[in-house]
């Protein structure tokens, strides 16, 4: 690799990291190129010899940060709980550590309502990476469509209540939302020798 394709891509690099951060606390639509830039420590003109547009940068991004956030929970629940890795994954991603993460790490819960309203590209990209998700779990599980049936459900569960309890962050009601999550999804898990 040539000096200056490496400086292109640790540039390329910095901008999505500068994203990832934006869209973890702000969203897209509030995260503008210039501020992305200006994370990156890189001028605005640059921009487009990376990306062809806001949509073509946030669309990599969420796919990226969704994609790390999950593989790195599947990887840590397989070594810690070969025997169960999936109740693993149901109890880190539903413990109060992972909510109440100074900034978050996963950007489901946090841009869900936004995509609804923003539609293409970034539905698009989020229902492929959440068939990933799905079809990673749903192996955890065991084989069958109902296995995926049953991965779909502790998916929306986990979603659900961590979004809850992060708006609840700090309240006895957020505490129970992580609790009966957890209780729920891993008696779901448990049935029919899942």
């Amino acid at each position: 690799m040539t000096q200056k394709t490496e400086q292109k891509q640790k540039s390329h690099d910095a901008i999505l990291a500068s994203a990832a951060e934006l869209l973890l606390e702000r969203g897209i639509q509030a995260s503008s190129i210039m501020d992305v830039m200006k994370g990156a420590g890189l001028t605005v003109g640059g921009f487009y010899g990376h990306f062809e547009s806001k949509e073509h940068l946030f669309t990599e991004t969420l796919r990226g940060t969704a994609r790390t956030v999950w593989d790195t929970l599947l990887r840590k629940a397989k070594e810690e709980a070969p025997r169960n890795p999936a109740r693993r994954v149901l109890e880190r991603y539903l413990s109060p550590k992972h909510r109440d993460a100074a900034t978050p790490t996963c950007p489901l819960p946090s841009i869900t309502a936004e995509l609804s309203r923003t539609g293409e590209p970034y539905r698009g990209a989020l229902e492929s990476e959440l068939e990933g998700f799905i079809q990673s779990f749903s192996q955890l599980i065991g084989p069958g469509a109902r296995h995926r049936e049953k991965a779909v459900a502790v998916i929306a569960l986990m979603y659900g209540a961590l979004s809850l309890a992060r708006a609840m962050r700090g309240t006895k009601l957020g505490d129970e939302f992580l609790d009966a999550a957890k209780k729920w999804g891993a008696e779901l898990l448990a049935k029919e020798g899942a």
